[in-house]
C-alpha cells in the first residue's frame, strides 16, 4: 500500500492508497494506531478500524480510495479522516447506517464532487482534550509512521482483525454480563421500590381519609362558629335595643323630676336622682360599648374616617370628665393646643378610646394628676400619650389587662369597681383604626398608655370652619357644661337655652348659622320647637340638627323631616354637626 506523507491533502498527518483487500487491511492498523495514539476510549480504536474496513472494502472498485488521517490545526480535538475516490462509486447505505452505528459521534458524511468526479466520506472523531496540537500531532503521526512500517501480509491482517474481533467479543461479553448483573440488581430495586410504593400508597390514602374526615370537621366547626357569631351579634343587637329601652326611660325621667319645672326635691332627693340619671348615662354607654364589642369581633365594626381636631377633641373630652377621680387631689392636664392639630380618624371610636384611657386612670389614681399629650410619631403618624401618676400595675398583669373582663386585684378595685372591659374597648378601636395602643407602668408610681395612630396632617385643608353662630337649646344643666367645649368648637358664638318656648322668638332675633336640639324637654319639646321653626317663613331655612340620648333610628322621624340630620349624644363629634348645619347654612349669623 503507497504512503504519502504530504500526499493530496497539504500538511495532513498521513495520505495513503487503498486498491486491494490487503490495503483495507492496513487501513484498519492505520485507523487503530491513530485512535490509540490520540486517547480515545478502550473500544474506540477497534469501533473506528471496524468502520474503515467496512468503508475502505465497500469502496474498492478500479481505481484507488485515498485515505486521509489528520488533526485540524484549529480544532486540535478532532481525528479526521477521509475516504477520496474520483468515480462515481459511493457507500451502500447498509455500510453507512454500520459506519453510523460504530461512530455515531464521529457523524460520518457524504460529499459528492458531482457529474460523475468522485466523492468523499468525511468522519470527525472527538478527542479527549489533549496536551495542545502540536504534541498531539507528533504523537499521532508518529503511531502512524509505524503502523505503516509494520509488514503484515493478508494472513497477519486477518489474524489482527481476528484478534481484534475476539477483544472486542471478550470486551462484549463482560459488559453483558455486567449489564445483566445491573439488570438483576435492578429488578430487585424495581422490587423494593414497588413494594414501598405501595406501601406509601397505603399510608398516603388512610392520611387522606384522615385529612378529608379533619377537614369535614373543621369545615363543621367553623360552620358552627360562623352561626355562633352570628347568634351572638344579634343577642347582642337585641339585648342592646331592649336595654335602651328602659335605660332611655330611666335617664328621661330622672330628668323630668330634675327639670325647675317639676315639683321641687329636697337636697338629698335631688342628689339621689342625679345620681340615678348618670348611672343611666354610664349603662347606656356600657351597653354601646358592649355592642361594639360584638360588632369587632364580627368583623362589622368600620370606622368613618373624617378630620379630626384634636385640640377641640381635648376640650370635649375635658367637659366629659369633670367630676371624674377625686376633686382637688387628682389634676387632670389636657393640652389646649396640640401639635399635629389635626388626623384622619373616626372621630367617635377616639373619643371613646381616650376617654377610656383617661377615666381608667382618673379611676386608680390618688393623689397627682393625669396627663395626655399629642406629638408627632416619626413623620408617620400621631401619638398621645396618658400619663398618671396612680397605682400602676404588675408587671405579670400588663398583658392580661386586656382581656375582657379581667381586672387587676386589688385595694381600688373595692370601691372602685368597674367591668374590666375599658382597656380591651379601648384596643379593639385602636386596631380597627389601623393603630397600635401599649402600657408601660411601675407599680406604685403610675402607668403610661401609648396610642399610636397613622396618618398624621399638620395643615388644615379641607377643614370645615367653625359656623358664625348657633342656638343650643336643652334642659339639662349637665349638659351645657359637659358639652360646653364642644359647642364652641362648633362655632364662634354660642346661645344656651334651657326652654323649648323660648327658641322661636331667640332664633328670630339672633338669626343664627344653625339650631342644635334637644327632643326631651318638659315645657316644649323638641318635636313642637322644629314644627314652630318649619312654619315661620322666615326662620323655615335655618338648618337644625337634633340631638338625643336615645337611640336616632328609635325616634319618630317623620316629626323629624324638617331637621338636617339627628345624632345620638353618646359619640357626637364637633366636626358631624358643622358638616350638617354648614351644608345649609347662609351668610350672615350672629352679630
Amino acid at each position: 500500500m503507497p504512503e504519502r506523507d504530504d500526499g493530496g491533502v497539504r500538511g495532513a498527518l498521513l495520505v495513503a492508497d487503498i486498491a486491494d483487500e490487503q490495503d483495507v487491511f492496513a487501513l484498519r492498523r492505520y485507523a487503530k494506531a491513530a485512535a490509540e495514539a490520540a486517547g480515545m476510549g478502550r473500544l474506540d480504536p477497534v469501533r473506528l478500524a471496524t468502520a474503515l474496513s467496512e468503508l475502505g472494502r465497500d469502496l474498492l472498485g478500479p481505481t484507488p480510495l485515498t485515505a486521509v488521517f489528520d488533526v485540524p490545526e484549529k480544532d486540535p480535538d478532532t481525528l479526521r479522516v477521509e475516504l477520496i475516490w474520483r468515480d462515481d462509486r459511493e457507500p451502500t447505505p447498509e455500510s453507512h447506517r454500520a459506519v453510523t452505528r460504530l461512530l455515531g459521534d464521529a457523524n460520518p458524511r457524504l460529499v459528492r464532487a458531482g457529474d460523475g468526479r468522485g466523492g468523499r466520506v468525511l468522519l470527525d472523531c472527538p478527542l479527549p482534550p489533549g496536551d495542545g496540537v502540536a504534541l498531539r500531532r507528533r504523537r499521532i503521526r508518529d503511531a502512524l509512521a509505524a503502523a505503516a512500517g509494520a509488514a503484515a501480509g493478508l494472513a497477519e491482517g486477518l489474524r489482527a482483525q481476528t484478534r481484534d474481533l475476539m477483544a472486542a467479543l471478550e470486551e462484549s461479553n463482560a459488559q453483558r454480563e455486567e449489564l445483566e448483573r445491573l439488570n438483576r440488581e435492578l429488578e430487585d430495586t424495581n422490587k423494593g421500590v414497588m413494594a414501598l410504593y405501595t406501601e406509601l400508597s397505603q399510608e398516603l390514602e388512610e392520611t387522606n381519609r384522615g385529612v378529608v374526615a379533619l377537614y369535614a370537621e373543621l369545615e363543621e366547626k367553623s360552620r358552627l362558629l360562623r352561626e355562633a357569631g352570628e347568634s351572638k351579634m344579634r343577642f347582642w343587637s337585641t339585648i342592646s335595643h331592649e336595654l335602651r329601652t328602659p335605660i332611655n326611660a330611666v335617664i328621661g325621667l330622672s330628668r323630668l323630676v330634675l327639670s325647675p319645672d317639676s315639683d321641687p326635691l329636697t337636697k338629698e332627693q335631688h342628689r339621689q336622682v342625679s345620681l340615678v340619671a348618670t348611672a343611666g348615662t354610664t349603662l347606656l354607654v356600657l351597653v354601646d360599648e358592649l355592642l361594639d364589642m360584638a360588632k369587632a369581633e364580627a368583623g362589622r365594626l368600620q370606622p368613618h374616617i373624617t378630620r379630626v381636631d384634636l385640640a377641640a377633641t381635648c376640650a370635649q373630652l375635658r367637659g366629659v370628665l369633670v367630676g371624674t377621680g377625686d376633686p382637688g387631689d387628682v389634676a387632670l392636664v389636657l393640652p389646649e393646643r396640640t401639635t399635629p392639630r389635626y388626623v384622619d380618624t373616626d372621630e367617635v371610636m377616639l373619643i371613646r378610646i381616650l376617654r377610656n384611657l383617661l377615666s381608667n386612670a382618673l379611676k386608680f389614681t390618688v393623689r397627682g394628676e393625669v396627663r395626655l399629650d399629642v406629638a408627632v410619631l416619626s413623620g408617620q403618624g400621631v401619638q398621645i400619650t396618658v400619663t398618671d401618676t396612680g397605682i400602676g400595675i404588675p408587671a405579670d398583669e400588663l398583658d392580661r389587662v386586656f382581656e375582657e373582663f379581667h381586672q387587676v386585684p386589688g385595694p381600688l378595685q373595692r370601691v372602685r369597681p368597674g367591668t374590666g372591659l375599658g382597656l380591651a374597648y379601648a384596643r379593639r378601636l385602636t386596631e380597627a383604626l389601623g393603630g397600635t395602643l401599649t402600657l408601660h407602668s411601675t407599680l406604685g408610681e403610675g402607668t403610661r398608655a401609648c396610642l399610636s395612630l397613622p396618618f398624621a396632617l399638620e395643615d388644615d385643608d379641607g377643614l370645615v370652619r367653625p359656623l358664625a353662630g348657633i342656638v343650643v337649646v336643652d334642659d339639662d344643666p349637665v349638659f351645657h357644661e359637659v358639652f360646653k367645649p364642644l359647642m364652641h368648637a362648633v362655632a364662634e358664638r354660642v346661645v344656651e337655652l334651657t326652654r323649648g318656648a323660648d327658641v322661636v322668638d331667640v332664633v328670630r332675633r339672633e338669626r343664627p348659622t344653625g339650631v342644635v336640639l334637644d327632643l326631651q324637654m318638659p315645657d316644649t319639646d323638641g318635636y313642637a320647637v322644629l314644627a314652630e321653626l318649619a312654619a315661620d317663613d322666615e326662620l323655615r331655612d335655618i338648618p337644625v340638627v337634633v340631638l338625643t340620648a336615645s337611640d336616632p333610628a328609635e325616634q319618630n322621624l317623620g316629626r323629624l323631616r324638617h331637621a338636617r340630620g339627628v345624632l345620638s349624644k353618646h359619640g357626637v363629634s364637633a366636626r358631624r354637626i358643622v358638616e350638617i348645619l354648614g351644608a345649609g347654612s347662609r351668610e350672615g349669623g350672629l352679630t
